[in-house]
């Protein structure tokens, strides 16, 4: 009917600027050779670095009426989506929920962007943050203030270990909200970084092979460290690194 399903692989953003490779920018060709009548539109698909479906629809009454019913499913305590991520470490419990409040703080400074979270279709950057140095930190006790004037928004995951082998894990994972970064970051607070997170695992460090937490404004973004012999199961050089990409797939969205 109205609805197409596609499989992004991870790095090709949903928007882009003119000229710039993205998944809207593609859309167009993509009507073409399937012989659409229609327009396409985003319905839901992961962020940029993530991996998955992207549920695209011809119909624009099809398209608001199932970004409204993820939307209000989630605000009834509903995972209409379902995610798989790879970890470098293993949760101490086999399955859990995480929770806690996230911002955007710029790098460098403790001033966060006011009203900068972003709760739109498909879990990209918000566009008032582009171009920022801004990252996505957790507030572990929010107030009622901060929450009411939107500088931070309560977020919960739930996850669950699917299988663990050689310190790496392979886990489920349902957000209930919608917030940048928001997997990346909770798989920090249970201290095992997602693989290929060269955003937030400075975060996550080791002394003696047990892991702690590190405050972002001690920890900034650098490429994941993998000990060598991850390395060798994955048959990567410490210097090709920087090119694993994020282990985060959204694989699975309920209809309704």
């Amino acid at each position: 009917g109205a609805l197409l399903a596609l499989n992004k692989p991870p790095g090709l953003p949903i928007l882009g600027r003119p000229g710039d490779l993205s998944l809207d920018a593609l859309l167009p060709a993509l009507r073409r050779r399937l012989g659409l009548p229609a327009e396409l539109h985003v319905v839901k698909a992961p962020a940029r670095d993530y991996s998955g479906l992207v549920l695209l629809s011809n119909c624009y009454h099809t398209t608001k009426k199932l970004q409204q019913f993820f939307t209000d499913a989630r605000c009834r305590g509903q995972y209409p989506a379902t995610y798989r991520a790879i970890t470098v470490g293993v949760p101490a419990e086999v399955e859990g929920e995480i929770s806690t409040g996230l911002s955007w703080q710029q790098q460098g400074d403790r001033a966060t962007v006011r009203g900068c979270w972003w709760d739109g279709g498909t879990g990209d950057t918000p566009g008032s943050a582009e171009g920022c140095a801004l990252q996505v930190v957790p507030v572990p006790a929010p107030g009622r203030r901060s929450l009411a004037r939107k500088d931070v928004k309560s977020t919960l995951t739930r996850y669950r270990v699917l299988s663990a082998a050689g310190g790496c894990a392979l886990l489920q994972l349902q957000p209930r909200t919608a917030f940048p970064e928001q997997l990346q970051v909770h798989l920090t607070l249970l201290l095992c970084p997602a693989l290929g997170d060269h955003k937030h695992s400075s975060r996550v460090g080791r002394v003696l092979g047990v892991p702690f937490s590190l405050t972002p404004e001690s920890a900034p973004p650098r490429t994941q460290v993998l000990d060598e012999e991850l390395l060798s199961r994955l048959g990567l050089s410490p210097q090709q690194l920087h090119h694993l990409p994020l282990h985060i797939h959204l694989q699975e969205l309920v209809l309704p």
